[in-house]
């Protein structure tokens, strides 16, 4: 089955469409939030379109009656199309789908979109996800630094690189003997102002290797509220985790 959208108000409405045996068109939305549409095969498509259309509001509502049901932290993983996966800072929904050629992950109009050609295949699906986050990281975390950087230039920081690991007890880490920053891989699920103030973080420690008066006081002074912001990471994103 193919994937329509069609556009209602502000939002962008998706759904597949299955030719059948049927008197009239029927809509169905799953518990996944994903919608069906089934119609004879002497349907114009446009009379489809027209139909999802006007039902835009009830599609809405009950699309957002079955989001607030469904649990957003999840012990164990599926990769199946309606888990909830966070990417800085937000919540998005997954959408699996089987590919003929290529296999990967895209993020498009506010869904996780996953191309694999086993969609059974639990672990091919969770390496494919990894591989998605592990490369939006690098390229953020990167995009961070850059932006960051400057602020710290002119008290005689050299420019370090970024390295990204899998850490339990810390989001960030400066390695002074190496000019690195080593960056939690799942930083990359929260909002970019707290990518920011991490690295920061860090950044000062080339600085002030410690959490004494001087290191504070320069944060300070860089980021008002990276308090704030370590609060978003340590109260929200953690949690989700």
């Amino acid at each position: 089955m193919e994937i329509h959208q069609i556009q209602y108000g502000n939002k962008i409405i998706e759904f597949t469409i299955e030719r059948k045996k049927v008197k009239n068109v029927n809509l169905n939305i799953k518990p996944d939030t994903t919608i069906e549409v089934s119609a004879a095969n002497n349907v114009p498509i446009n009379f489809i379109y027209d139909f999802v259309r006007k039902k835009g509001a009830w599609i809405t509502k009950h699309v957002k009656n079955f989001e607030s049901v469904q649990p957003y932290k999840q012990s164990e993983r599926e990769y199946v199309s309606g888990e909830s996966y966070k990417y800085l800072g937000k919540q998005y929904r997954l959408r699996v789908q089987e590919a003929e050629d290529v296999e990967e992950v895209k993020y498009f109009r506010g869904f996780i979109y996953m191309y694999v050609k086993d969609v059974d295949n639990v672990r091919r699906k969770a390496k494919l996800m990894e591989e998605w986050y592990r490369n939006k990281a690098q390229t953020t975390f990167q995009e961070s630094l850059n932006k960051i950087y400057p602020l710290v230039e002119k008290y005689g920081v050299e420019k370090p690189i970024i390295d990204i690991r899998i850490m339990k007890a810390r989001w960030g880490s400066a390695l002074l003997d190496t000019n690195t920053i080593l960056l939690n891989f799942n930083l990359i699920k929260a909002p970019k102002h707290c990518i920011d103030y991490v690295i920061l973080h860090e950044l000062i420690h080339f600085k002030y290797n410690d959490h004494g008066e001087s290191f504070y006081n320069m944060l300070y002074s860089l980021m008002p509220d990276w308090e704030k912001r370590k609060a978003i990471l340590d109260e929200e994103v953690v949690k989700d985790l």
